[in-house]
């Protein structure tokens, strides 16, 4: 309800006038368009705010390995007013149904077209790899991951959503289930649709549940109910956290790149 701007493709001005007044009651500016510009702006956006996420978490990575808090860097990246605070936070990756599908039509039509959309590439890329440097953090804590008893808090995309598309959860589990550990998963809202994914998994009612004699656990998730927990974790043989989202105020917790 509260747009930046509303941009309209349209191909002439009966057209432009009728879908404008839709909006009339929305304080924010009307950009008209071709209906091709409209639909480049869409995807551009997206692809731009990927291309920031990836950007934050391989400066993130480049920063864990110098003993530098990336957020620490990121908020005085973001006080620049020509970059913006926005989607600067270093974590697992993007996922949901706009970025990764905006950013991958957008390399497919640059292709398509005979041109080599590098950076593009290098955006995906970055976001494919991401979330499985928690998988190396959590292989130098425990070791062999077949057979051990790994937690995954978070499941859905983002917090406040069943929404499971393009999660960067679904490479972890996979990869985790790969090195033969057992998996045991929670999420408040998007149970349902992972076990389509992986049927086999052991879903729990809580976290205080999954985390029961876990010999690891990756938070995967910004859900609100995650920032408290704490004596939950004492449930686990040893508090082996590994966060892929910076929200956790317990102590023994390790981020993906910070």
């Amino acid at each position: 309800m509260h747009p930046d701007r509303i941009v309209i493709g349209c191909i002439d001005d009966r057209t432009f006038n009728r879908v404008t007044e839709v909006y009339h009651d929305l304080d924010a500016p009307v950009i008209r368009t071709s209906l091709a510009a409209a639909e480049m702006i869409k995807c551009t956006s997206n692809a731009f705010l990927a291309t920031k996420i990836s950007f934050s978490n391989e400066i993130g990575n480049i920063c864990k390995r110098l003993g530098i808090d990336v957020y620490e860097v990121m908020k005085g990246v973001g006080s620049d007013s020509r970059i913006g605070p926005s989607f600067l936070d270093a974590g697992a990756g993007f996922g949901g149904s706009c970025l990764p599908k905006d950013v991958s039509a957008m390399i497919s039509l640059a292709e398509s077209i005979g041109d080599n959309p590098v950076l593009l590439k290098s955006v995906m890329e970055v976001n494919e790899h991401q979330p499985l440097r928690m998988i190396t953090l959590l292989e130098n804590k425990v070791g062999t991951l077949a057979g051990k008893r790994i937690a995954v808090l978070g499941l859905a995309f983002k917090d406040n959503t069943d929404d499971i598309r393009d999660s960067r959860a679904i490479p972890v589990i996979r990869e985790l289930l790969q090195k033969g550990a057992r998996v045991v998963a929670y999420d408040p809202m998007a149970i349902p649709n992972m076990r389509r994914i992986f049927p086999s998994l052991e879903y729990c009612g809580c976290a205080a549940e999954a985390l029961l004699d876990a010999d690891g656990c990756l938070v995967m998730t910004e859900w609100p109910e995650f920032t408290s927990l704490d004596r939950e974790f004492d449930g686990m043989k040893k508090r082996i956290i590994i966060e892929g989202r910076r929200i956790l105020s317990c102590k023994e917790r390790e981020g993906i790149c910070w």
